[in-house]
């Protein structure tokens, strides 16, 4: 046996606390979680100015996804649809190079807020699996719907459906 003295003591109990009560890591944005303060995270561009009340399409994107392709146009249609009712959508670009999103959005413009997160810091934080991957939040501000990846016109109804539902709930007070 080995023999305890006051400092090899002192160290296992510390060393017992910091294992006990070690302050896990951030879980991925899901259901049910309050979308972070997204001014916070430093994102280039420029986002709507007023989201409290508001039901927002959190949508992460990158040129080089070619669901992400097909999911613009769709967004597209949503925001003419829906911007008028209540909706807001960020499209969350995690492109290394500004050039890689300025092309793309050439190529297939967007009638709605797109932002750029070059040092990932907000994908870190939501544990984005895959591109594109959308967050559906309502109007208190919480996660309500996760999309992973895009498939055409099953998403694009399934949107619709949870968007109805939300912008029909009562904006909190």
């Amino acid at each position: 046996m080995y023999p305890l003295n006051r400092k090899s003591v002192v160290v296992w109990i510390i060393s017992l606390l910091l294992i006990c009560f070690a302050v896990p890591s951030p879980a991925a944005l899901k259901e049910g979680d309050p979308l972070p303060a997204l001014d916070a995270y430093k994102l280039e561009g420029k986002l709507p100015a007023d989201l409290k009340g508001k039901v927002i399409l959190l949508d992460f994107w990158a040129s080089w996804c070619g669901p992400c392709k097909s999911s613009f146009p769709a967004m597209n249609g949503l925001h003419k649809q829906y911007a008028d009712k209540g909706l807001k959508i960020i499209a969350v670009s995690v492109d290394e190079k500004r050039d890689d999103m300025d092309r793309f959005l050439k190529s297939l413009p967007a009638s709605f807020a797109v932002v750029r997160d070059a040092a990932h810091k907000l994908v870190a934080m939501a544990d984005v699996p895959t591109m594109p991957t959308s967050f559906l939040i309502d109007r208190s501000g919480k996660v309500r719907f996760v999309h992973k990846g895009f498939r055409g016109d099953e998403t694009v109804k399934q949107y619709r459906a949870e968007i109805d539902t939300l912008l029909a709930e009562k904006e909190p007070k």
